[in-house]
């Protein structure tokens, strides 16, 4: 079996750790947990190196079953002995002893739990939804839940509950937010990686969805309201918004953000925003707040956000 995405040792430096995308190993790198915080250690895929001789993994592994062996020993004959001890003498029938459970030994080739997945919630703080790909959390919002039941890929947070989509084909959303890595392309700049991505935003969002339907009866018109230099968490970014306008229902607002990472091989992330216009969307002054409040994984200092000093790029 192949374990499912996450952090684990990395075989070739097992001093870090490296993301297991569930089919291969990828470029993202970090140092282990701080104490207080231990990290599995499950069987990673690819061969490992064996152990030099002489080094004391054998030596160890030796011992350790050989203690194992004395403590199950121990535990039958400590067993045996009450249980003649509770049976003899007494009119009665001698009451049914507590079994002694032996100790449970891991055996050859078993995976301990694996690492939580790219998003979920910090166990510190419920009210942030953190992106361990990318080392980011953000701040989940007043009517903002994380995602549950959405097929769209690396989304963080939605608005809470669903509609019938304009078009009657399927359930809608009012708001979602993604983060993902920008790894399919060498650009680095964030003002090019953000105009860049806003057109595929809008055209997933609003235009057709992942069967080729038209929830929203297709995109009739897209124009710019905003785009400019931002930080996010200390970082230089960009972002880039649309006012799309489609052939049933009020439309929306996309926006596409992107940021160079602070960790691993500090990739560039972008960040895309999608909410629908009308009363019943999200107040658009979300998506500042939201950028404002995305932090690196474990800083709890100022945030970015439109306007804030910016960065190193």
């Amino acid at each position: 079996m192949t374990p499912p995405p996450g952090w684990y040792r990395d075989p070739t430096a097992p001093h870090t750790e490296r993301w297991w995308d569930g089919t291969a190993w990828t470029e993202h790198r970090r140092a282990p947990e701080p104490a207080g915080h231990p990290v599995p250690e499950p069987s990673v895929p690819g061969p490992l190196p064996s152990p030099v001789p002489g080094d004391g993994t054998a030596r160890s592994g030796a011992v350790a079953l050989t203690v194992a062996g004395a403590v199950l020993v121990a535990a039958v004959v400590t067993g045996a002995v009450l249980l003649t001890e509770d049976g003899a003498g007494g009119d009665g029938p001698a009451p049914s002893p507590t079994p002694t459970l032996a100790p449970t030994l891991p055996t050859q080739g078993s995976t301990p739990p694996p690492s939580p997945a790219p998003t979920g919630s910090s166990a510190d703080d419920p009210a942030v939804v953190e992106d361990q790909l990318n080392g980011i959390t953000f701040p989940l919002l007043d009517g903002w839940v994380r995602p549950g039941h959405v097929s769209r890929e690396n989304v963080v947070m939605t608005t809470d509950g669903t509609y019938d989509c304009p078009s009657g084909t399927g359930l809608c959303r009012h708001g979602t937010v993604s983060s993902r890595t920008a790894s399919a392309t060498d650009e680095t700049s964030p003002k090019a990686l953000a105009e860049g991505d806003i057109a595929d935003a809008a055209e997933e969002a609003y235009d057709r969805d992942a069967l080729g339907r038209r929830p929203y009866g297709g995109v009739t018109s897209r124009r710019l309201v905003a785009s400019g230099p931002v930080a996010v968490a200390g970082r230089a970014g960009y972002f880039v918004r649309w006012r799309v306008t489609t052939a049933e229902g009020p439309g929306g607002h996309v926006q596409s953000l992107a940021f160079q990472s602070s960790v691993g091989t500090e990739s560039p992330v972008i960040v895309r925003y999608v909410f629908d216009a009308g009363g019943d969307g999200p107040p658009l002054g979300d998506m500042d707040r939201i950028t404002k409040g995305i932090r690196v994984r474990g800083d709890t200092g100022p945030g970015g956000g439109v306007g804030s000093s910016v960065g190193p790029g």
